[in-house]
């Protein structure tokens, strides 16, 4: 199976290495692609359970325990070869069930569609207003809420980015050096972007459009 080119970048995006234009564009793909969403998920896991355990995981044994050492001479020796071999089975049917099975149990993500062809895994996220066509240039911005500790990055397009900001808040005003950029008969489009507490990409909105009607 050919490798995903964007696998490589997964490790950096996790460390914060990604900026800019660079990591909008690898966000962009892995929610869409099957594979590095997937192994993005695991590997996030992993440097999650590092940085909680890392110093439990590392650190020296106590002189203490390196003296219950030898006891385990003992233990192996109270075993006969086949007891042992019984042991050994049922710790790997154990393993089995943990692995394959509970897996199962594990919260399937959610798809939605940002267009015909494309796919995005994660929460949804639905924007509220402004859509279709509206009177006058927007006031607010305003979208579904996700929950506690979530950050959101808007972005307003023209032909081109028009205006990009982040909040807390499910609703953000438009500052008044954008209204004045913005005209009557004109279509524009945003999308709202979605960060856990730790950075992590959780959802993408689609990209909607809207339109300032001339006045009558």
């Amino acid at each position: 199976m050919k490798k995903c080119q964007f696998e490589e970048q997964i490790d950096s995006y996790l460390l914060n290495k990604l900026e800019g234009e660079e990591r909008d564009i690898f966000e962009e793909h892995y929610f869409s692609c099957p594979a590095c969403f997937k192994k993005l998920q695991e590997r996030d896991e992993v440097v999650a359970a590092i940085k909680s355990r890392g110093a439990w995981i590392f650190k020296e044994e106590p002189s203490a325990q390196k003296a219950l050492l030898p006891s385990f001479e003992k233990i192996y020796s109270f075993f006969t070869p086949r007891q042992w071999a019984t042991v050994a089975a049922a710790a790997a049917l154990l393993l089995v069930t943990v692995f394959g099975v509970l897996p199962q149990f594990k919260r399937s993500t959610p798809q939605f569609f940002l267009s015909e062809h494309e796919v995005v895994r994660g929460e949804t996220l639905s924007l509220i207003s402004p859509i279709i066509d509206v009177r006058s240039v927007p006031a607010y911005f305003e979208w579904t809420r996700l929950g506690d500790n979530v950050e959101y990055r808007i972005s307003v397009y023209n032909a081109t980015l028009l205006w990009s900001a982040t909040t807390k808040e499910n609703r953000i005003a438009l500052p008044e050096e954008i209204k004045q950029l913005m005209t009557a008969g004109e279509k524009y489009s945003w999308q709202v972007r979605a960060f856990s507490d730790k950075g992590t990409l959780i959802a993408v909105s689609s990209r909607v459009q809207f339109q300032i009607k001339p006045a009558e």
